[in-house]
């Protein structure tokens, strides 16, 4: 089970980026104590270094899809700003979804293919009325159904189609890609601020977990 999960700091400011850093840290160390596998497949890095604007992550594992669902939503890294001492703000939110990666691609095979010998009317002759050399052609996985009576000859008439039915279903597939493309690059402006799936915050030193302790 393998599952892409993207994670976005959207439009917000550069803390949001180094915010990203930290929840991406975080979630890869949750994985790895759920014996799941992490691979960042594509960042784009922030402003500031060691920030990201946004990250591309491969889930792999059973139990990897609950747990992206776990990981899905707004999510808060609360903490102090460390770019902007004065502010008081200490929320700062990442949007993170699944999503695809690429579109499957429709395997072409001639056997996948139903060839059916018809008359057309229209221009052409008496020849092309009387005799079945025109061809409708059908690829059964995708329904794509061609006609062609250009030529007098079946077989060119076939080869044709083959060639037509070919170009469909590219076209099809690279519209499909574009598709996944464009859902993705939504999920940057989909980040909600407020009300988070799930909040995080550094983990304190054992210090300050006794500061923090004492009466």
């Amino acid at each position: 089970m393998s599952v892409h999960l993207l994670l976005s700091a959207g439009r917000g400011p550069q803390e949001c980026a180094w915010a990203l850093a930290r929840l991406l840290r975080r979630l890869e160390a949750d994985a790895t104590r759920q014996d799941l596998e992490t691979h960042r497949v594509q960042t784009v890095p922030g402003d500031r270094s060691g920030t990201y604007q946004s990250v591309l992550v491969q889930i792999s594992g059973a139990g990897a899809e609950a747990f992206a669902a776990s990981w899905t939503g707004t999510l808060c890294w609360q903490a102090p700003s460390p770019y902007r001492t004065k502010t008081s703000r200490k929320n700062w939110y990442v949007i993170a979804q699944p999503c695809q990666v690429d579109a499957p691609r429709t395997t072409f095979a001639e056997a996948d293919v139903d060839i059916v010998a018809c008359r057309t009317g229209g221009p052409g002759g008496q020849h092309r009325n009387k005799a079945s050399t025109a061809v409708r052609a059908t690829h059964r996985p995708s329904g794509i159904v061609v006609v062609v009576d250009t030529e007098r000859q079946f077989s060119l008439n076939r080869r044709i189609a083959m060639q037509l039915l070919r170009q469909r279903l590219e076209h099809g597939d690279e519209m499909a890609g574009r598709a996944v493309t464009t859902a993705r690059w939504r999920i940057h402006d989909e980040l909600v601020r407020g009300n988070p799936t799930r909040i995080e915050r550094p983990e304190m030193s054992k210090q300050d977990q006794r500061r923090h302790t004492q009466p």
